[in-house]
């Protein structure tokens, strides 16, 4: 019993990190026999599967007409907002392509074949017509079926809208269903991640009794890269952002550093946001726009998870010898730009979303057993971006609105106080 009760308290990502490492020595040791664990990874990857279309549609529709109300309101401060988040977004994954393509983590990398009854399906030629073409669905129906996740997107996107213009009872009552819906997913994704050890374990096993020890070579090199990825785009796309908008870059991150510390070490962007909006407040930011942005941010402007992603999709083709296109690359870009919206609640989101992009390319789903093997060294990275992202955001349209900045003079000290005194200024 005592057993037992020590073993509920060892969190899930020690239960991956451990079921890897049992993966790697049952590869290592017994190559041909596990292949026979093939089965149960299989099975989740199947899982992540089937909780991609109602997951997308939920969040999407509950993003866009549940916030409808704030965005009439605050109609200029909020298109200000969405047009800057689609920019920076837009360039986290254009530096991410650019990286993975630099640096080629996924290259010597062999991924064990799919699973009986399935095969590899190399990405169609892309023309423009073809894309426009693809993004409308037929059928709702039978995009979800297919798990056709770009299609499943637009038709929330303009679902969204539509709802967002209905008023009364009836918007109120779908808007309810597809929140309850988005609810219910969050706890089935959490219950299929309480499967994510043993999938881990097996998908690795799989894998390095196929391609041998070679495989985490290939998974440091994934880790460096995205780093050095997140790294050039604060330098090369926040920090001018700030320049431009003459936020102190010094004063902002050591005023910002606490949060920024628990972002990293626990990745959790909510964890860390409370405290964060404090801080802006103190640091001049009026309460009402960062009520506003920082939220929405959460919702459009996950820059260090989209950036991610990119190399992380890429990555995959890599391994399974599918070289992409620039063209297939744009088409990849413009997907996972639309389908990371929404998407901050979700337990895992980014691996959710990974396996939706690949379904959508025809690339295999095995690669992501391996990633989320890894996943938690790369997301202190990226939740660290994402909070960094968003309160930058939120400071830029503050000078966007005309507001003046007022730092305090000592950016070290504790801000509670000062937060509660600026408020009354808003």
């Amino acid at each position: 019993m005592v057993v037992w009760q020590r073993l509920r308290r060892v969190s899930l990502t020690h239960w991956i990190l451990f079921s890897m490492a049992a993966g790697v020595l049952i590869g290592a040791l017994f190559p041909e026999g596990s292949q026979n664990l093939k089965v149960i990874s299989t099975v989740f990857l199947r899982l992540i599967k089937c909780i991609l279309v109602p997951l997308v549609f939920g969040t999407l529709v509950v993003g866009i007409a549940g916030h409808a109300d704030d965005l009439k309101a605050v109609g200029r401060l909020a298109l200000k907002a969405i047009f800057y988040f689609e920019v920076v977004t837009t360039l986290a994954l254009a530096i991410g392509l650019l990286a993975v393509n630099l640096a080629r983590p996924g290259d010597g990398l062999t991924l064990p074949p799919p699973a009986a009854g399935t095969s590899p399906v190399a990405p169609a030629p892309v023309t423009f017509s073809g894309i426009l073409e693809h993004l409308v669905p037929k059928s709702f129906f039978e995009a979800a079926a297919a798990n056709d996740v770009l299609q499943v997107v637009v038709f929330a996107l303009m679902f969204g809208v539509a709802l967002a213009q209905v008023q009364g009872a009836p918007r109120q009552h779908v808007l309810n269903f597809c929140e309850g819906l988005t609810e219910v997913m969050f706890k089935f994704t959490g219950i299929v991640m309480k499967f994510a050890p043993f999938g881990i374990g097996a998908a690795m096993a799989v894998t390095v009794g196929h391609g041998g020890l070679g495989v985490l070579f290939n998974l440091a090199r994934l880790i460096l890269t995205l780093y050095v990825a997140l790294a050039v785009f604060c330098v090369v796309v926040l920090w001018p952002m700030a320049l431009w908008a003459r936020v102190p870059v010094r004063k902002f991150l050591g005023l910002l550093k606490e949060p920024i510390l628990v972002a990293f070490t626990t990745t959790s962007s909510d964890a860390a946001m409370p405290e964060a909006m404090k801080r802006l407040v103190a640091f001049g930011v009026p309460k009402k726009i960062v009520s506003f942005v920082m939220p929405l941010g959460y919702s459009f402007n996950l820059d260090g998870s989209t950036l991610y992603l990119a190399v992380a999709s890429v990555f995959v083709a890599q391994a399974a010898n599918i070289e992409l296109s620039l063209g297939q690359q744009l088409v990849m870009m413009l997907t996972l730009m639309l389908t990371s919206k929404g998407m901050a609640g979700i337990p895992r989101a980014s691996q959710v979303i990974l396996a939706g992009t690949l379904v959508t390319f025809h690339l295999p789903l095995e690669g992501v057993a391996l990633i989320i093997g890894v996943d938690e060294l790369m997301d202190m990275g990226r939740t660290t971006v994402n909070l960094v992202g968003n309160c930058l955001a939120t400071a830029v349209m503050a000078r966007a609105e005309g507001e003046k900045l007022q730092p305090p003079k000592d950016s070290t000290e504790p801000c509670a106080d000062k937060a509660d005194a600026a408020a009354p200024r808003n």
